[in-house]
């Protein structure tokens, strides 16, 4: 028997009869994640690294679960099949201690939201110059493009993820007018007083909350939203698959989530140009302004560690998220990805 995930929250299929059914082979999508398919016909959908790395850190559970509901289902395994205890992986060994990446540095899970924090809690004050310096004021552009293809309209429900300063919400607040609501949150108490203390400067208040949150695990109603973005925060999160899922339960049937990021330049000469900036001009240029280089370094280290516009498309289809496209900036440097909760 094969337990089959499906392709969001809740869409599991117990599948019975499947014992002679092997893998026929794997298909890597993008550079973070694979697709198993099986020799009838059928697949496991996206799995991110991150994904498989959980599950198999849960197998014991996740085998308990399994034998629980082919219980239920009135299913028994075959008498050769009647092992109590999940199968032991041939291939590698898994960890004891759950890690990620903070960069290029590999740290413990629990810890990297805390040096995350760190990084912005020391650029929060210069956020702003720093951004119109690193990306020679493009960045604008890009959160134009963001906010015109995100369809949002007057009386709207919008959540900002990893709001920053505010550009985003600041231009949502206008577009969704008094009879709409726009959630500006943060997961970094210093970036939201920045943002906050902006806003109110700028005379922007009636219809914007701030909410410090964690994407990863989002404190609101499910369907709750019409439109979630999250600009230039979504490499930073720790478990990204867990905060995609966790903005495809709190839309509402009918609403789009957009990534705007940093991404994959699209040919190797402006990658090249792009890495030897981001490597060696921009710490120099962060530690002259902010007096933090290795903040900078991060951040730089980050990018390079993001999935790809074709993993990230597929981890978002992989939550449940339809018609899923995105639009390459700058050569690829950022991408804007959409997808919609049908």
């Amino acid at each position: 028997s094969a337990e089959v995930q499906g392709h969001g929250p809740g869409q599991e299929t117990l599948q019975v009869g499947k014992e002679e059914v092997n893998i026929a082979h794997i298909e890597p999508v993008g550079n973070y994640a694979i697709c198993l398919h099986f020799d009838d016909e059928h697949n496991t959908g996206i799995y991110s690294w991150e994904t498989l790395y959980r599950l198999g850190k849960q197998r014991e559970q996740n085998w308990t679960d399994y034998l629980r509901r082919l219980d239920e289902a009135g299913y028994q395994r075959k008498q050769s099949l009647t092992s109590t205890e999940p199968p032991t992986p041939e291939l590698t060994e898994m960890r004891d201690e759950k890690t990620t990446h903070f960069g290029y540095e590999e740290v413990a899970v629990d810890e990297k939201a805390g040096r995350v924090r760190a990084v912005f809690d020391s650029v929060a004050n210069k956020y702003d110059l720093m951004n119109d310096l690193m990306s020679f004021g493009v960045h604008r552009l890009w959160k134009r493009h963001t906010i015109e293809i995100s369809g949002v309209h007057r009386g709207q429900r919008v959540l900002d993820l990893a709001a920053g300063t505010g550009d985003l919400s600041a231009r949502f607040s206008g577009l969704v007018g008094a009879e709409g609501e726009v959630i500006f949150s943060d997961i970094n108490a210093a970036m939201l007083e920045q943002g906050r203390e902006r806003m109110l400067n700028e005379g922007r208040a009636g219809n914007l909350h701030y909410v410090q949150a964690d994407a990863q695990y989002l404190p609101f109603p499910e369907n709750h939203f019409d439109c979630v973005t999250i600009g230039f925060g979504l490499r930073n999160v720790t478990d990204k698959q867990l905060a995609i899922d966790a903005i495809y339960k709190v839309l509402r049937p009918g609403g789009r989530l957009l990534v705007l990021e940093f991404s994959k330049p699209t040919n190797k000469p402006l990658e090249k140009l792009y890495d030897l900036y981001s490597f060696s001009l921009l710490p120099k240029i962060g530690k002259v302004i902010t007096g933090d280089e290795e903040s900078y370094r991060y951040l730089a280290e980050s990018i390079r560690m993001h999935p790809d516009q074709e993993t990230l498309k597929g981890m978002m289809e992989h939550a449940g998220f339809e018609r899923c496209d995105y639009f390459n900036l700058t050569g690829g440097v950022v991408a804007i990805h959409r997808g919609y909760k049908l």
